[in-house]
C-alpha cells in the first residue's frame, strides 16, 4: 500500500506541472458479475497523454483490504485495487470516453485519495460503485446520482451511460472481446515503480468472499 501511495503522489506532482493539453488517454468503466470476487466496479486508463511521457495502461478499483463478512455490519479497512488483466477478462467493459489532461489528472488524484492507509470501505456508503460514481462525477457526467443502484454495478454503469448518450461510447463487451479489439500501444507501458505514469506495481489479487450476492446485486 505504501508503494502505491508514494507512486501516486509523485505522479500527481508530475501531472500538476504538465501543461494543459488534450490527452489521448481513454477511461473505460467496468463491472464484474461474479459475486464472490472483488471489486465489482472499476475503471481503466489507457493511451498516451499528449502532455508527454510513456503510455498509460492501468486499472483502478476500490475494495476491502481483507475480505470478510464483517463488511456486512459496518465500515472495514479498504484498499485501492490494481485490477489484473486476468480479472478484467472475466469482467465486462460498459462504456468509455476520451480524457483531457485535466480529466486525466482528476482520475489520478481520485486514485491517490482513495489509496490512503486510513480509508474505510462501507457497503452502503463507500463501496466500489461509489468509487466509480466519484470518477464519473469528476468527469462531469450526468446521472451519477442513482441511490437505488449503488449495490448494482452493472445497472449503475448502464444508467450512467444512458444518461450521457453522445458524450460516452457504449462498449458492452466482455473482457476477452474487449482486449481482442484493442489497438497496440506505440510503446510498452511504463515499468514498475516509475512515477511518470501510474506504475503497474505488483497487484493484489482479488480475493474470495463468503458474502453472497446475485449477479446484479454485487456490493463492490
Amino acid at each position: 500500500m505504501r508503494i502505491i501511495v508514494t507512486s501516486l503522489a509523485a505522479l500527481a506532482l508530475w501531472l500538476g506541472a504538465a501543461p494543459s493539453a488534450q490527452a489521448a488517454v481513454t477511461i473505460t468503466f467496468w463491472s464484474h458479475e461474479l459475486g464472490n470476487d472483488f471489486p465489482h466496479a472499476f475503471f481503466t486508463l489507457r493511451g498516451v497523454p499528449d502532455a508527454g511521457g510513456p503510455p498509460v495502461d492501468i486499472s483502478y478499483g476500490y475494495t476491502l483490504r481483507t475480505v470478510s463478512p464483517a463488511a456486512l455490519f459496518g465500515p472495514v479497512p479498504a484498499r485501492l485495487d490494481l485490477t489484473t488483466q486476468g480479472y478484467m477478462r472475466r469482467s465486462d467493459a460498459r462504456f468509455s470516453m476520451m480524457l483531457t489532461d485535466a480529466q486525466y489528472r482528476a482520475m489520478v488524484s481520485l486514485a491517490y485519495e482513495w489509496s490512503q492507509p486510513d480509508i474505510l470501505y462501507d457497503i452502503g456508503t463507500r463501496n466500489c460503485v461509489h468509487f466509480t460514481k466519484e470518477a464519473a462525477r469528476r468527469l462531469g457526467l450526468a446521472g451519477v446520482d442513482q441511490p437505488r443502484l449503488m449495490k448494482k454495478p452493472r445497472s449503475y454503469l448502464e444508467a450512467v451511460a444512458a444518461a450521457n448518450t453522445g458524450r460516452v461510447t457504449r462498449v458492452a463487451l466482455d473482457g476477452d472481446e474487449y482486449f481482442a479489439g484493442l489497438p497496440p500501444l506505440p510503446a510498452p507501458a511504463v515499468a514498475p515503480r516509475l512515477a511518470v505514469v501510474p506504475p503497474p506495481v505488483v497487484p493484489t489479487r482479488s480475493g474470495t468472499s463468503s458474502i453472497t450476492s446475485s449477479s446484479d446485486s454485487n456490493r463492490g
